[in-house]
């Protein structure tokens, strides 16, 4: 087989092309699958409670991942401005993780308890309000729209599915713990969170 016959059949090109990405991929992230601090969580960490869920869902239906990476590399530089980095092991209960490289915005991994509740308000109804130079659009109807109570219960028995060690009394509870929130309250307790598990 030269290297000239595999350039002139392009179906067997494509099935070489595929096989060796196939075994990259499998020796690169197969491995991850059993190690220790890609698969166990960080000491303390819990699962999001359903406020905080809805308002992760909330961050992600918004596309803030878009512009705001929760991932802190492991250089001087990332850790003496945004603080230590980020390891797997305070994400194993993120379905889906929010690592990104994209940071039109700041990095938000080790935001929680750096503002008060009432400045992610104001940033979230109009963000030049705290941060003048800010091109982040408002979210203002965040303040006027409930927080999904309806779906909590099922959500969280479908990430129990996938392993998050919710339980029946937690599942249970969970559409009283939001009745009266709003999804502004449930984006700034998630936000609040960030960040927290590992000092």
């Amino acid at each position: 087989m030269t290297h000239d016959l595999i350039e002139r059949k392009s179906a067997l090109l494509i099935v070489l092309v595929i096989l060796v990405v196939s075994v990259g991929g499998m020796v690169e992230i197969l491995p991850l699958y059993f190690q220790k601090s890609t698969t166990q969580p960080v000491a303390g960490l819990k699962p999001y409670p359903p406020l905080q869920l809805v308002g992760r869902d909330i961050y992600v239906r918004e596309g803030c991942y878009n512009c705001h990476s929760q991932m802190i590399r492991p250089f001087r530089a990332e850790t003496l401005r945004y603080g230590h980095y980020s390891v797997a092991g305070e994400f194993v209960y993120d379905h889906p993780f929010q690592w990104g490289s994209k940071r039109t915005g700041p990095d938000l991994h080790r935001v929680g308890g750096k503002y008060s509740d009432e400045w992610h308000r104001i940033h979230l109804n109009n963000p030049r309000d705290v941060v003048p130079e800010s091109n982040m659009p408002a979210y203002s109807w965040l303040e006027k729209t409930p927080a999904d109570a309806a779906t909590i219960s099922t959500h969280m028995k479908a990430l129990r599915t996938v392993g998050l060690p919710y339980s029946d009394e937690e599942i249970a509870k969970a559409p009283e713990q939001l009745k009266g929130k709003t999804e502004m309250d449930a984006v700034v307790a998630y936000l609040q969170s960030l960040g927290r598990s590992l000092k």
